[in-house]
């Protein structure tokens, strides 16, 4: 039996990137999965590939979170699994703490925690009715170490990280689980974006700063977009089922790295 048959998800930001492969992951072990994400089209086409479903979700607003919970609630009697993984990187231009709009601090903050907090509160209130369920909050390695040139983004991945600790203690007699996943430097469209931003604005070569990032990381290679679908697999599995309140690190050693 595959680890998540039987299982209900949803699975945030499933149109691309990591939550496109979580998506594909989670229907190859037998769960029923609806893909959420804002870009509609994108999404539609991503989930029709996958074998999942789709639902239209903007995860800062209130009553598409409760659209969507309501939706699969009623064509699958409950939801076993959210995956909070939408989120954005950085805003337009400098990120440094003296130099980041309020405008950029107010919407990553806003997207990235704030669309990771109502996932979790209408989780709650829907898993509680239905006994139970498994949570995963898609943060970052920015969460565990300084990022002066991304001050936003760093800060809005330790609220996640904060946030799933105090979910997992309060959840913890109710039968829900809850963890966040911390991916380090992972081959997405995201992190290209960033290199080309980052080239850009210093008037170097992408590959250069590639590179840069490469050194970074102990053990020499960036991740995959599949390293970090096989551990929230895990995590939403019934075979993690003694772990909450954990902080899943899959960052090649950056985090440990002085």
């Amino acid at each position: 039996m595959s680890a998540l048959t039987g299982k209900v998800a949803i699975v945030t930001g499933g149109a691309s990137g990591l939550g496109l492969e979580i998506v594909r992951r989670f229907v190859e072990e037998g769960a029923r999965v609806v893909s959420a994400d804002i870009d509609n089209r994108a999404g539609q086409a991503a989930a029709a590939a996958c074998g999942a479903e789709f639902v239209s979700l903007d995860v800062a607003r209130e009553e598409h979170w409760v659209n969507a919970f309501e939706r699969v609630s009623a064509e699958h009697g409950g939801v076993d699994i959210l995956v909070n993984n939408a989120g954005i990187g950085a805003g337009q231009g400098a990120a440094t703490p003296d130099e980041t709009s309020w405008r950029d601090w107010q919407r990553l903050l806003e997207v990235n925690a704030g669309g990771v907090f109502l996932g979790c509160k209408y989780a709650l209130l829907n898993m509680r009715r239905s006994g139970g369920g498994a949570i995963v909050n898609m943060s970052s390695v920015a969460a565990l170490v300084s990022t002066p040139f991304l001050t936003a983004y760093g800060a809005s991945k330790a609220a996640v990280m904060q946030l799933t600790r105090s979910v997992a203690v309060y959840a913890a007699k109710q039968n829900i689980r809850c963890n966040s996943v911390h991916p380090g430097q992972i081959e997405t469209p995201m992190l290209q974006g960033l290199f080309e931003d980052l080239a850009a604005a210093d008037n170097v070569e992408v590959a250069a700063v590639r590179e840069q990032f490469l050194q970074r990381i102990p053990q020499g290679v960036f991740g995959s977009a599949g390293d970090i679908a096989a551990a929230v697999v895990f995590l939403a599995s019934d075979q993690a089922r003694h772990i909450t309140g954990a902080q899943l690190s899959i960052d090649g050693g950056m985090s440990a790295h002085p």
